[in-house]
């Protein structure tokens, strides 16, 4: 089966870009071609890479920016979003030239708002195409604060996401809203990892990453997200400063860039990590989602960063599912996660042993840290449930589910 993959983006450590690249390499390893467009491709893809499709498009983001700039319906607004829809479906048929899919894969493009004329003109292609359209939704616009005033509800309510696709949700709070607010069903899909496969582990190229980035044998305490506020890294900040005072020397090291959403949220961790006395490190520029060199200088993996961490840090306010954790778990490390929504919801009553942010934290991450063999009994039960529940068979299986839903025999 040809599969047509279409996104924003599908490039670098964003949770939509990491879950994209699984879906692919499922796909592929059971028999599909997969063929994509997107404002950025990473390596792996096949496919033509669109800069007009990335919602840090100028044009999208000031289209967005008026979008979501109040409320009342703007109907100048709206046409032309039309007008830049059909631009970009124009734009999108050359891409395609000579490749006739079989199936249309759409990453968030119909979930989270950010390119409005992308949704749009993505259900255009896919009626023109009369092929079935599966939805992977990884944010829904009622999930962020900053959708819920907006100049184009009419919009909002056709294309994001739009009925008549199979509609796959991360999470089942996610599930649910998208029944109740718009009438319609979808699969559970949530994040995966081949945990099957051995986690990289210490060679040549990694043996040097704490001497390049100055940490020696000081505690690195890992967040492997982007700089954005719903990632309260200041509670990862504040965590360190405690474990501080108990004799510890810790790093916080964050390994994904700031930027999505301005720079005033870094500028503010900044400041606080002064005057906590914490030593924060932003090191995307040494970390990316693969390895290689820059002007001559070494970029490590995320997994050469988390082979090296005593502790990953994941205190989120909000997640559609959790992505960092999986990670976390598969490179068998110990965590501590805040208790959002889902985590509470999907994941913890799995089993699962973390400790949570709150009262006594840095007491319990002592007590973990001094402790081997507490360490490596919790890190085996979290392996053993994160292969049980979210390893690559419940891709599959779900994915079957959805080609019969789509009507497709594959």
């Amino acid at each position: 089966m040809r599969v047509l993959v279409a996104a924003a983006r599908l490039k670098g450590l964003d949770g939509v870009s990491l879950e994209a690249e699984k879906l692919r390499r499922v796909l592929v390893q059971d028999g599909h071609r997969v063929f994509a467009l997107a404002g950025e491709l990473g390596p792996g893809w096949e496919g033509e890479e669109l800069p007009a499709l990335h919602f840090a498009h100028p044009e999208a983001r000031a289209l967005a920016g008026e979008a979501f700039a109040g409320p009342g319906t703007d109907r100048e607004l709206l046409l032309r979003i039309g007008r830049s829809a059909r631009a970009l479906y124009r734009t999108m048929r050359r891409g395609l030239e000579g490749f006739a899919p079989d199936l249309l894969v759409v990453q968030n493009a119909w979930a989270i708002p950010m390119h409005l004329a992308l949704g749009v003109a993505l259900d255009r292609l896919w009626r023109d195409l009369g092929v079935p359209a599966i939805a992977h939704n990884h944010d829904y616009p009622w999930e962020r604060r900053r959708f819920l005033k907006n100049r184009v509800g009419p919009l909002l309510r056709r294309y994001f996401p739009p009925s008549g696709a199979v509609q796959l949700s991360i999470n089942s709070l996610a599930q649910a809203d998208l029944r109740s607010r718009r009438g319609l069903s979808s699969l559970l899909l949530p994040n995966v990892m081949d945990f099957d496969r051995p986690p990289p582990g210490p060679d040549a190229y990694n043996a040097d990453f704490r001497e390049r980035l100055a940490i020696g044998d000081r505690l690195l305490l890992l967040q492997p997200t982007r700089v954005v506020p719903r990632k309260r890294i200041e509670k990862s900040l504040k965590l360190a400063a405690a474990l501080a005072v108990r004799g510890r020397d810790p790093v916080v090291l964050v390994t994904h860039p700031a930027g999505d959403e301005g720079l005033g949220y870094r500028d503010r961790l900044v400041r606080l990590a002064r005057r906590l006395r914490v030593d924060l490190r932003f090191a995307d520029g040494w970390i990316g989602p693969e390895r290689r060199a820059i002007a001559g200088r070494k970029v490590y993996s995320l997994w050469d960063a988390y082979l090296h961490a005593d502790l990953v840090a994941y205190p989120s306010a909000y997640e559609g599912f959790g992505n960092a954790l999986l990670e976390a778990v598969w490179m068998r490390k110990p965590v501590v996660v805040g208790r959002y929504p889902v985590y509470l919801h999907d994941i913890r009553p799995l089993g699962f042993r973390f400790v949570e942010f709150g009262t006594g934290a840095a007491e319990a991450v002592e007590r973990l840290l001094a402790d081997p063999a507490l360490r490596r009994a919790w890190t085996a039960t979290n392996l053993a449930l994160a292969r049980r529940h979210f390893g690559f068979a419940r891709l599959r299986r779900v994915l079957r589910e959805a080609f019969h839903a789509a009507g497709i025999a594959a």
